[in-house]
């Protein structure tokens, strides 16, 4: 009996450390993560996951519609969200911000709130734990976090055999690479010192130039060990240019299974399926 005592209280303890809640997902062609929800038990709505914010909001090109979401200017407080079997109260929602393709709007981390979660593109899903993980196999990242939550990387960059560290916001609503703000841009002359493979220009109403460029890093070191080669990187240049913080897009954040301690305030990394697939192209 003492022996099937101490079983049974093995088997509850272990599973309470691994007691966790699964939430499906799916990719888009732009490296978006979608999500089904249902808002306020009324309106059935697919949602892209933003890391970079917190709260939700939906977009004015949405193909379903949000009745059931009542805004004041511009503001929706005191929403109820449901995927799967979890559900969240009190969500805000924002009004008329644009997002990505397939998507009626984006929801942001505030769901995981207090909580250590996983972001498993192995498996095409988000794991919610109670207890912290087993990280075997996965490495700390360095980052800071600002008031808003939003998280930079602090990364390596080899440009033209010297290297530069620099923080990337994560920023899954950016389905390329990296995008270089102005500055780091500007003051390493990524537009010389770049392999660049593209090019767009465009015009606004007063006939200045904006030129986005796509180039190829022939390095990017995340942490001892894990790097990442030849990585699409974008800038901006000509007369306007408006970037001011540096993105870690979701081509590359898709190519790692994410764990985002709640408790230690610490993030793991581990290679993904996706670690050696082509990088993404823009048109």
């Amino acid at each position: 009996m003492k022996k099937i005592y101490f079983f049974l209280c093995t088997a509850l303890f272990i599973n309470s450390i691994n007691a966790q809640e699964k939430i499906p997902f799916r990719i888009t062609k732009y490296n978006n993560i979608i999500v089904k929800t249902l808002v306020n038990d009324k309106d059935s709505l697919d949602l892209m996951f933003q890391i970079a914010m917190q709260d939700a909001s939906v977009s004015p090109e949405r193909l379903k519609p949000a009745k059931s979401i009542v805004f004041k200017n511009e503001i929706s407080e005191n929403n109820s969200v449901k995927i799967g079997n979890l559900e969240w109260k009190n969500v805000k929602f924002y009004d008329n911000e644009l997002t990505g393709p397939e998507a009626d709007g984006k929801i942001g981390t505030g769901m995981f709130k207090g909580k250590t979660y996983k972001i498993d593109y192995d498996n095409n899903q988000f794991v919610i734990y109670d207890k912290q993980p087993d990280i075997k196999g996965y490495k700390e990242v360095s980052y800071i976090s600002n008031q808003e939550g939003q998280i930079f990387l602090s990364c390596d960059n080899l440009i033209d055999n010297e290297t530069y560290e620099s923080n990337f916001l994560l920023q899954s609503g950016y389905a390329g690479g990296l995008l270089y703000n102005n500055q780091f841009a500007d003051t390493k002359d990524l537009n010389k010192k770049l392999k660049i493979t593209g090019e767009k220009t465009l015009k606004n109403s007063a006939g200045k130039s904006i030129i986005t460029k796509q180039g190829i890093l022939p390095m990017l070191t995340i942490i001892d060990n894990i790097t990442l080669k030849n990585v699409s990187a974008g800038f901006f240049s000509g007369e306007i240019k408006n970037q001011s913080t540096s993105y870690f897009g979701a081509d590359l954040i898709r190519r790692f299974n994410w764990i985002f301690d709640a408790e230690t305030k610490h993030i793991y990394i581990k290679p993904s399926k996706y670690f050696d697939a082509p990088y993404f192209k823009f048109n």
